[in-house]
């Protein structure tokens, strides 16, 4: 008698934990968690950095204000060796179209949209989203002549609605995993530490054309990231194209 009465509570906590399991499982489905739990986010998500076998990382410098650097740093890209994406806003490069023709004429850049004029775009309506995309898209593919293919919110600020309109207008939307912080005016050695020592394969690094040690620092970063073997590459030779997934720290995934 006692065994039957063991067996019965048996039967009743399995049944229990069995329906238990059952509602997590739904509530999960339901609650958007299933994403996580499957390590992909359930909300709409930048492309932070890319999962890849490659040693390889993407250097990027935001502009929007300045430009008394911006040579300087695209003759250091150049000499050694390097690959570098610019992100500029329509404002800057129409005040500055001799530099945005030189940043255009090397193969060793690329250049993507900041947006039109730097608002944080989570806040605009669908339609002002649209305009901010597509007239600065214009605008430096007018001066330039090569296609606009990315796009970087300023501020790091989205939505999923930014990213969906992005989309619409061929853009791939690009934020970053190795923060710089060198608009907080570092040292040189203290930019150039935090990027060496934070970046991984597939690591894409947020700098600022204007950052007043950027320049100093960019030997050296480059000297340190090759010396533990990384390579270099534009954000559009680093990510993929189609056929990929993005979990929810942001990380590209290929399908």
């Amino acid at each position: 008698m006692r065994f039957l009465v063991i067996k019965r509570s048996t039967i009743v906590l399995a049944a229990i934990a069995a329906l238990v399991l059952a509602a997590s499982l739904t509530a999960v489905h339901y609650t958007g968690a299933a994403s996580i739990y499957n390590n992909v986010s359930p909300k709409k998500v930048p492309i932070y950095s890319v999962e890849t076998d490659e040693k390889a990382v993407a250097l990027t410098f935001d502009a929007a204000w300045g430009a008394d650097k911006t040579l300087g740093i695209l003759e250091t890209i150049e000499a050694k060796d390097a690959k570098a994406t610019f992100f500029l806003v329509s404002f800057w490069a129409e005040k500055y179209q001799d530099e945005l023709k030189k940043l255009a004429a090397s193969d060793r850049i690329e250049i993507g949209t900041h947006s039109a004029t730097h608002p944080y775009m989570s806040k605009l309506s669908r339609d002002k989203i649209a305009l901010e995309l597509s007239t600065s898209k214009s605008l430096i593919e007018g001066i330039t002549g090569r296609k606009v293919e990315l796009f970087r919110p300023p501020y790091g600020d989205y939505s999923d609605t930014v990213l969906n309109v992005a989309k619409e207008q061929g853009l791939y939307s690009i934020q970053w995993d190795v923060d710089s912080l060198d608009w907080k005016n570092l040292s040189k050695e203290q930019i150039t530490s935090r990027i060496v020592s934070s970046c991984r394969n597939g690591s894409i690094v947020l700098m600022h054309n204007d950052g007043k040690h950027t320049l100093e620092a960019l030997p050296a970063i480059i000297d340190g990231l090759r010396a533990k073997g990384f390579t270099f590459k534009t954000v559009g030779e680093l990510i993929y194209k189609d056929n990929y997934t993005i979990d929810h720290t942001g990380r590209q995934i290929r399908s």
